[in-house]
């Protein structure tokens, strides 16, 4: 019963890590659109003109890749409540139930990680080589997420022993 109660607990703490930074790069849109700006333009990262070549300047575009990293924590966070949810209603059931409530856990837990693992190590650290930037250079933190999350996901995924 404790490993399901730590499932439940860790489930919801990414998910309120979800909704906690997205409800916080809405009402705080300056600060952490900056780095996305930054680092999307590639304007610090001194990068030879075949790399500039993927910079985004357009600052709509710019405004809709951020709105997009918003909307997915948010979502992220939402399904990680929801799933800690379902999974504190399946506590006491037998194994099968509480592997079937863990869809929603899972999948909140896996838009998270492939968030900051897609979004900030993929596009934002090798697409738009955020890691040559000095100032703006958010892997660590994104990759602290990322540690965070998949390995919440790989706890809550772990199959459930037989109750007995």
């Amino acid at each position: 019963m404790i490993a399901r109660i730590a499932k439940i607990l860790l489930t919801a703490c990414a998910g309120l890590l979800g909704l906690v930074t997205g409800l916080g790069n809405i009402f705080d849109y300056g600060t952490n659109f900056e780095v996305l700006r930054h680092v999307v333009s590639m304007d610090t990262t001194h990068a030879d003109a075949a790399l500039m070549s993927r910079a985004i300047l357009s600052d709509t575009l710019q405004r809709l890749f951020y709105a997009g990293i918003i909307a997915t924590e948010l979502a992220y966070g939402a399904l990680c409540l929801y799933g800690a949810l379902r999974l504190f209603g399946a506590r006491k059931g037998d194994a099968a139930r509480f592997e079937a409530a863990k869809q929603w856990a899972i999948g909140g837990l896996a838009l998270g990680f492939a968030l900051y693992f897609f979004g900030f190590m993929i596009i934002g650290g090798e697409w738009f080589q955020m890691w040559r930037s000095i100032d703006w250079n958010f892997q660590q933190p994104a990759f602290r997420f990322i540690g965070s999350l998949g390995l919440i996901l790989l706890f809550v995924a772990q199959p459930e022993p037989p109750r007995g």
